[in-house]
């Protein structure tokens, strides 16, 4: 038996310290992916960079049960991130490659109206937009509210109206 099979052991029958050493590397390997692909990724900033960390995480976890190789899924993760790389970096270079992944946003409210095909579309009730109104700005009305934007990152954000702002 050599040391790296003793170590990391094969297969779904894995002693307790061979997962421990497995979680141990892949926790290391996943600091250094974590560098490569940038912060913007683990920030879940759209929601592919949240399919990314759900993909990533799936499969390192993987590697540590040995439900996949350890190598494959060392290979798969790193492949993972750099395709990560490569779409960001394309969608900083072409904005219709940037709003094929990242779509737009959707104004929810304008002008004193509430915007209701967009609230239907996005699958919203006027109490989730009533709730991140209170969350983002502490206002209670979207009466001191100018626009509403649903963002490409799930977030809304509010625009106040001119008077609001000390205008």
């Amino acid at each position: 038996m050599n040391i790296i099979n003793f170590l990391f052991g094969e297969g779904e029958h894995l002693e307790m310290y061979q997962m421990c050493i497995r979680a141990f590397v892949m926790f290391i390997i996943m600091l250094v992916l974590i560098r490569f692909a940038g912060m913007r990724t683990f920030a879940k900033r759209s929601p592919f960079d949240t399919i990314v960390t759900i993909m990533l995480g799936a499969i390192l976890a993987r590697g540590v049960v040995g439900a996949s190789g350890y190598v494959d899924t060392i290979v798969a993760s790193g492949v993972m991130v750099v395709m990560h790389r490569i779409v960001a970096w394309l969608s900083v270079k072409r904005r219709k490659f940037e709003k094929l992944v990242k779509g737009t946003y959707i104004k929810l409210y304008n002008n004193g109206a509430i915007i209701q095909d967009a609230l239907e579309r996005t699958g919203m009730s006027e109490n989730d937009l009533h709730e991140s109104l209170r969350l983002e700005t502490k206002k209670l009305t979207l009466s001191e509210i100018d626009t509403a934007f649903l963002e490409t990152n799930g977030r809304i954000s509010f625009i106040l109206r001119r008077d609001e702002q000390g205008n």
